[in-house]
């Protein structure tokens, strides 16, 4: 599973498979596997985008959900939109992305005559492991432990007939959204009452802690940071279900023309300005329903927009480039951006974070989410002129081969 999201996509024993293992090959596979690798890419950096504004707050996670509910003045206007622009989004793609990897593995062992799922559960263990270290060690948000319990989940559910993975895509889907409709009506009819401001933390291991005592914060509230990935299961089940199929029905191919319109025109023209107006306008009680339920539907229609562009362009460019390189190292670039902001932001680093004036946070996180992008996108250049694989990928791939 952690090469489905670095974008080499090893088969159930551990070999790689080149492009033309992928399915349906036809004319359009090389733009296609670009696609692909191009959207991890903007999955990682875009992912940066949200949780930047986590990693430069003086009280990390805690502070940055404390705001949520402060009124907006001043430079928190622009926070909000540049905020709102990220939010789920990219988390969504990341999350639809794991599920075509998840579906292209499964096809190159059905091919190779090999049983599925076979050894996967040894790649969800190690994923879950990976998770773990990063959730300890570099960010209390990590996704990569949710992702290794739903991956192995759908691993299995990829094993039935597509009539049963619709199944379980619409249960999925309802369960995520009858959960939305409880929480809105919780809120709706909760009574309306003033709040105490959150108290600061104090200590604050963000700003003034040790590294070890980071790590012990987040044991400590393992609870409170622990809590996204299991509400969002069902809505992780469906994305991965809902990506495999869309991988089926030829999203990537030229005969895909009318399903990505569709996804955009229901991304970009229906849920995105909704998505925008209610982020911005509504409230910090209102990301729930934006991050879960509009952002989804952005995700796709990005997903839907580089496929076509990359089928009406056989030129990657420079841009482009870059994101793949991003993409076929993107489990060391999702841990590596994440550290990188830590060491400069936190008080175990340089401590810029605490040195920062209230009016200059945004300007300050712009910086630093460039400086970081920066700094990743260059690592992932100059590691694959002389690697294929990123370091993390390749430690895994050396694990897993010892496993199985």
């Amino acid at each position: 599973m952690t090469d489905s999201i670095a974008g080499s996509l090893p088969d159930a024993a551990g070999h790689h498979h080149k492009p033309e293992d992928a399915p349906d090959p036809g004319s359009a596979r090389p733009t296609r596997l670009v696609a692909l690798d191009v959207l991890r890419g903007i999955a990682i950096l875009g992912t940066l985008g949200t949780n930047i504004w986590i990693l430069t707050n003086t009280q990390g996670m805690i502070g940055y959900l404390n705001e949520l509910n402060e009124r907006a003045t001043g430079w928190m206007w622009a926070e909000r939109v540049l905020q709102q622009v990220a939010q789920g989004k990219f988390l969504g793609l990341l999350t639809i992305m794991f599920g075509i990897g998840l579906a292209i593995q499964q096809g190159s062992a059905t091919r190779a005559g090999r049983r599925w799922p076979g050894s996967y559960p040894w790649r969800a263990g190690l994923l879950f492991l990976d998770g773990l270290l990063n959730f300890l060690f570099v960010a209390e948000f990590d996704v990569l432990m949710g992702y290794a319990v739903t991956g192995l989940v759908v691993a299995f559910v990829l094993a039935t007939s597509e009539r049963s993975q619709r199944r379980w895509l619409r249960v999925a889907a309802c369960i995520h959204v009858v959960m939305l409709t409880l929480i809105a009506l919780a809120i709706t009819l909760a009574p309306q009452q003033d709040s105490a401001p959150p108290k600061p933390l104090d200590p604050n291991p963000y700003a003034d802690g040790t590294f070890w005592d980071l790590v012990v914060f987040r044991v400590q509230n393992a609870g409170i940071f622990r809590l996204e990935p299991l509400f969002v299961f069902p809505m992780s089940i469906a994305l991965f279900l809902a990506g495999a199929h869309l991988l089926r029905v030829g999203v990537f191919r030229p005969e895909g023309a009318r399903i990505r319109k569709r996804l955009m025109i229901a991304g970009f023209c229906l849920a995105a300005p909704i998505d925008l107006i209610v982020g911005v306008f509504g409230g910090g009680e209102m990301l729930i329903f934006t991050r879960y339920g509009t952002a989804p539907f952005v995700s796709f229609a990005i997903l839907a927009l580089v496929a076509e562009f990359y089928l009406r362009h056989p030129h990657v460019g420079f841009f482009g480039r870059r994101c793949a390189e991003v993409g076929r190292t993107a489990l060391s670039c999702y841990i590596l951006q994440n550290l990188v902001a830590s060491i400069l932001c936190y008080g175990w680093g340089f401590g810029l974070a605490a040195r920062v004036s209230p009016d200059a946070r945004v300007p300050f996180t712009v910086g630093i989410y460039l400086l970081v992008a920066l700094i990743i996108a260059a690592f992932a250049h100059l590691w694959l002129r002389r690697f294929e694989r990123g370091p993390v990928e390749w430690l895994w791939h050396v694990s897993y081969r010892a496993l199985s």
